[in-house]
């Protein structure tokens, strides 16, 4: 991967990712990095013109390195400097837009989050642009990538509460067999349309109830949810958040963890007109919500 700038290449260090190759433009610039762990790298000093041609970052930067794709599980996240987590951990399913991954996450990072689950589907979270767009979440908090839904449920601690962004809506049924477009209007977003007290889904369960678990068997219209205002408490000892692509919204599987863990759809209202909020958004209002939520109760009891 290919890390810009001093500073995002001094954060990736610390965390314990290994660089291959560092172009610096000035030694003195170079002696600003934790020196003691560029042992193993090829040091190239090249001209300053050189490193802004290669960059594409709009601000100059004097420094890029190759480094080693780390393993999050290789990497650590030091509480001492960046503070403890809260309880709090992000699901993103499916999203595909690197831009608002990358917003999304570095939201994650200044909510103090736990750890970031991400569903199979998801753009790479090494991808250049993301890795621009988080300005160093990688090497803040676990970010594990690539998950089926058997994988995050064994990456969320015990009795986690795992509740969904909601977009108020109520699926219409359609007949057996129809072709679906599982997109933001139908599982996965916010608007301003009134809030109902309970959501059902229909779909065709038969391919999935021996995959996803018997449990699902007594539940033939799909998963029932209650919707809750994003605002009233919603956490608990630990509390994921699962936020949904804007084009396929949530997946089916991300509303069967959510009524298997008795989580809620968190509604954030908005004035009517407004279609709806992006990921980034909509992962921000929730993440520091939950962080004034868990930082209330922990006052409370004091």
């Amino acid at each position: 991967m290919i890390l810009e700038g001093r500073r995002l290449i001094s954060k990736a260090l610390d965390a314990g990712a290994s660089p291959v190759t560092i172009f610096f433009s000035a030694m003195e610039r170079l002696q600003e990095l934790p020196v003691n762990k560029l042992s193993q790298a090829v040091l190239l000093k090249v001209k300053l013109e050189d490193v802004r041609v290669w960059t594409e970052l709009e601000a100059p930067v004097d420094m890029i390195a190759i480094f080693k794709r780390p393993v999050t599980s290789q990497l650590s996240f030091s509480t001492e400097k960046y503070g403890k987590p809260v309880p709090l951990t992000l699901i993103c399913d499916n999203l595909r837009d690197p831009g608002n991954l990358g917003a999304t996450l570095r939201c994650a990072a200044a909510a103090g989050c736990h750890s970031v689950l991400l569903s199979t589907g998801c753009v790479d979270i090494w991808e250049p642009k993301i890795l621009r767009a988080t300005l160093g979440a990688h090497f803040r908090l676990p970010i594990i990538p690539n998950l089926s839904w058997t994988e995050i449920r064994t990456h969320l601690p015990l009795n986690t509460i795992v509740h969904v962004a909601d977009n108020s809506s109520v699926t219409e049924p359609e007949p057996r067999g129809t072709p679906r477009q599982k997109k933001a209007g139908d599982y996965g977003w916010v608007n301003s349309r009134q809030i109902s007290k309970k959501m059902y889904y229909d779909d065709d369960l038969d391919d999935d109830e021996d995959e996803m678990g018997g449990a699902r068997q007594e539940h033939k219209s799909g998963p029932v949810l209650k919707t809750q205002p994003y605002n009233t408490n919603w956490t608990g000892s630990h509390t994921a958040v699962v936020i949904g692509g804007e084009t396929h919204g949530l997946s089916l599987e991300a509303l069967w963890l959510a009524e298997e863990t008795s989580g809620r759809r968190l509604s954030i209202p908005m004035v009517r007109g407004v279609d709806s909020l992006n990921a980034a958004m909509a992962a921000s209002v929730l993440l520091f919500e939950g962080r004034r939520q868990l930082s209330e109760s922990c006052k409370g009891h004091r």
